[in-house]
């Protein structure tokens, strides 16, 4: 069973290594060049800084994958709601993996104050992102159609969402505002 925990500034390399295979080999991102370790590192610590989790799944002390959740929008009104990202290494999809790091990062989002989760998953095709998301809860709530252009074609995005704990039933923690 793997090891889901914080990521630490010594698995951003492997992390760069992970996303960077999906951005050149699959329509999951729609980024068309892999960011830098330098650019990895500052999109983690800007997750960390508004207090959200930025997680990675170890097996046999190998980083497998990583997750994390950023706020859906910049506006102080979308505090409560963010948007998740899941990547693992390619060789380990359809292993249960994606869906135990997915759930610990839903429940550490809970733990902060979230209470809606977003994803955005990047071609209507991904069966894989789409099937895990849906494992762990997520209702799909709309496709948009050919919006991004990858690879020689268009590809749709399938926006998908998830309550968490009291959702829209209270009023929200205070959190820090983005």
């Amino acid at each position: 069973m793997p090891l889901i925990r914080p990521s630490r500034d010594e698995d951003i390399p492997a992390i760069t290594a992970i996303y960077a295979h999906h951005v050149l080999h699959g329509t999951g991102t729609f980024e068309t060049e892999p960011p830098n370790v330098a650019d990895m590192a500052m999109r983690r610590a800007d997750v960390l800084s508004k207090g959200l989790p930025y997680l990675v799944a170890e097996q046999g002390r190998k980083i497998a994958g990583f997750a994390y959740g950023n706020w859906f929008k910049p506006r102080p009104a979308y505090r409560y709601s963010v948007e998740d990202s899941i990547y693992l290494a390619p060789d380990l999809h359809r292993k249960g993996l994606g869906r135990a790091l997915l759930a610990e990062l839903l429940a550490r989002c809970e733990a902060v104050g979230i209470r809606k989760v977003m994803a955005i998953v990047g071609d209507s095709t991904n069966a894989g992102s789409v099937g895990v998301h849906r494992a762990v809860g997520f209702t799909q709530v709309g496709t948009i159609n050919s919006c991004g252009w990858k690879f020689g074609a268009w590809r749709d995005i399938v926006i998908m969402e998830k309550t968490l704990g009291l959702g829209d039933t209270q009023p929200p923690l205070d959190l820090p505002t983005p």
